[in-house]
């Protein structure tokens, strides 16, 4: 039997199961979500039915948090949860597969400033998950901050939610600006993109037509309020994020969301020692990474959007059935696909880049790590006082990190502030929360190889 498990159901992980299955190869698809979409194609969570369709040879295994990944003789054992994660009773479950495919994505990146942890400030991407999935506005009067054009479906999904949006804040340049910045720079890049600027125009005249402003060369700089957002402070920056002296302005709010960027999931990766470079896994033409008969895709190689994870993710199927054995021509359509998308997301990451002034929004009495409340001035002195040169002993020094989230919302900004690699943060030896009754259950493994299988030789290119 020729098994592959596919982690992730969002664009790149649908088409890793398609393309597999579409071999003749069993494909095991795991995701978190109730339903398959991710967060680019999210679905009610309150309405019935799927508007997804799998092959008959792809099982859906929803609602399942993987929380390790393991070598073992002739591929990979998948350990996974199924359930809530405030579930006592959630299932225990653990697959064995030749080759893994990992579309994990990424989550939103937020940038702290004084205020962020009030109630009331979100992310951009929790935002729209609770318009899209529950038709929930995150408040009435919101805010709308950060870079990037995911800004844009993110104001029209509260619009469309019945929100009030105030005011988008782009704290690069305008979109005008991001549809001739990269185009100069990077011209193969831009006019690999350019069926996109039909979905930015569509998603413009929303706000037009709402008279919501735009303002580009603006951030949030702080939140106000007792027990929620009350308001929040915008001002002007420069080129390099630097609030201007003078240009601060209040506006009322009851939410706040904000986005700057993407951060990839890579504790699967790391687990599976997938080599990692610039924070991204490093893949080849076919998605292949440096562990064999592990391929990823999408938001893990590199942020560029749904329809390049949806070509990667067909390329990385479609390699990992060849893997097992499976009669594959390459899909040289979406490889092309791939490389052409991947100019475009240099072009658009050039756009949009995070500068370092953001780092002068921040107080010494700002939360920089919401979970266990440590604070600028504790995470310099810290620093200062110790000598931290990675991020374990910074972690056990300033107690950044040691929280619930383990550091993927502080993670990058703390390791930024402190002048070490980020990556670190995503280092652990269980990749999700996991109690430790569910720990130490009996698991029943489930496993495809046969000795027929176990003496194919593994090595597929093509």
């Amino acid at each position: 039997m020729r098994r592959i498990v596919v982690i992730g159901a969002g664009p790149a992980g649908m088409a890793a199961a398609n393309a597999a299955a579409l071999h003749g190869v069993e494909v095991v698809l795991i995701d978190a979500g109730a339903k398959l979409g991710g967060q680019y194609h999210r679905q009610d969570a309150m309405a019935s039915g799927d508007k997804f369709e799998l092959p008959e040879n792809v099982e859906h295994v929803a609602n399942a948090a993987v929380w390790a990944i393991e070598p073992v003789d002739g591929g990979h054992r998948v350990h996974l949860r199924i359930g809530a994660a405030d579930d006592p009773n959630r299932k225990g479950r653990a697959v064995e597969a030749r080759a893994l495919v990992l579309a994990t994505g990424a989550y939103d990146r937020a940038l702290p400033f004084p205020g962020w942890d009030l109630p009331g400030v979100f992310t951009a991407g929790a935002a729209q998950a609770l318009a899209k999935g529950q038709g929930v506005a995150v408040g009435d009067r919101v805010v709308v901050g950060g870079t990037g054009p995911f800004l844009l479906p993110v104001a029209a999904s509260l619009i469309g939610a019945g929100a009030r949006v105030v005011e988008v804040a782009e704290a690069n340049a305008a979109v005008t600006g991001w549809l001739a910045r990269p185009f100069k720079a990077q011209a193969t890049g831009a006019l690999a993109g350019w069926s996109k600027t039909g979905e930015l125009a569509r998603y413009a005249g929303t706000l037009v037509r709402h008279r919501v402003p735009y303002r580009s060369r603006t951030a949030v700089v702080e939140a106000h309020g007792t027990d929620c957002v009350e308001s929040v402070t915008l001002a002007r920056l420069d080129a390099l994020w630097n609030p201007v002296p003078g240009s601060e302005r209040r506006v009322e709010a009851d939410a706040v969301a904000v986005g700057f960027g993407f951060t990839p999931q890579l504790e699967l990766a790391l687990a599976a020692r997938c080599r990692v470079e610039d924070g991204f896994v490093v893949v080849d033409a076919v998605q292949g990474t440096s562990t064999p008969g592990v391929f990823a895709a999408g938001e893990l190689t590199g942020i560029g959007g749904a329809d390049l994870a949806a070509n990667e993710g067909t390329v990385a199927g479609a390699a990992a059935a060849k893997f097992v054995g499976g009669a594959v021509e390459p899909p040289l359509r979406a490889m092309a696909r791939v490389r052409s998308g991947r100019r475009f997301a240099a072009a658009l990451n050039a756009a949009y880049p995070v500068q370092s002034g953001w780092q002068d929004w921040l107080r010494d009495d700002t939360i920089v790590c919401r979970c266990e409340e440590v604070t600028r001035d504790t995470l310099f002195r810290a620093v200062d006082e110790r000598d931290v040169g990675a991020v374990r002993s910074l972690k056990l020094v300033s107690g950044a990190g040691l929280g619930l989230c383990q550091g993927r919302v502080c993670g990058r900004n703390v390791a930024e502030l402190a002048g070490v690699d980020p990556v670190g943060f995503a280092k652990r030896p269980i990749a999700s929360p996991i109690r430790l009754a569910e720990l130490a259950e009996d698991e029943t493994v489930e496993t495809p190889i046969d000795a027929e299988e176990s003496g194919r030789a593994l090595g597929v290119e093509y």
